[in-house]
């Protein structure tokens, strides 16, 4: 379900929510990647669990993310709802050096992990 209309007081938590850069920072990079856990969030970004948790709950309490569990890992993506609308509102940030680096860094995170996975298979694999 896409959200077509809404009212005043959605706008008025949408607009605030999007009013702060370390919210749009956060939306920006669970838009690009899907979702996010917070402890990436909290590493790409070098906020604390604790300002991380805060700005995702403002995000969850305007109704622009969910979350879902996966055993002790909370990751955060956009409501459906909302992405068409969120997705229009980041398009015009997409050059945006700040929004850039953060992307990188995650992706340089992201490749780090799967190189450790990788060799930590091999060795399991190979006996060392």
């Amino acid at each position: 379900m896409r959200l077509k209309h809404f009212n005043v007081a959605f706008g008025t938590q949408l607009f605030k929510a999007l009013g702060d850069e370390s919210r749009v920072r956060i939306l920006h990079l669970i838009w690009r990647n899907q979702e996010m856990c917070i402890s990436d969030l909290e590493q790409v970004l070098d906020f604390t669990q604790t300002k991380t948790s805060r700005q995702l709950l403002v995000l969850k309490n305007a109704g622009l993310v969910n979350f879902r569990r996966l055993d002790n890992w909370i990751f955060y993506y956009l409501k459906d709802e909302v992405l068409d609308l969120v997705q229009q509102q980041l398009a015009f940030l997409e050059r945006d050096p700040q929004l850039l680096h953060d992307q990188e860094v995650y992706q340089t995170l992201w490749s780090n992990r799967e190189l450790a996975a990788y060799k930590l298979q091999t060795r399991r694999w190979t006996g060392e």
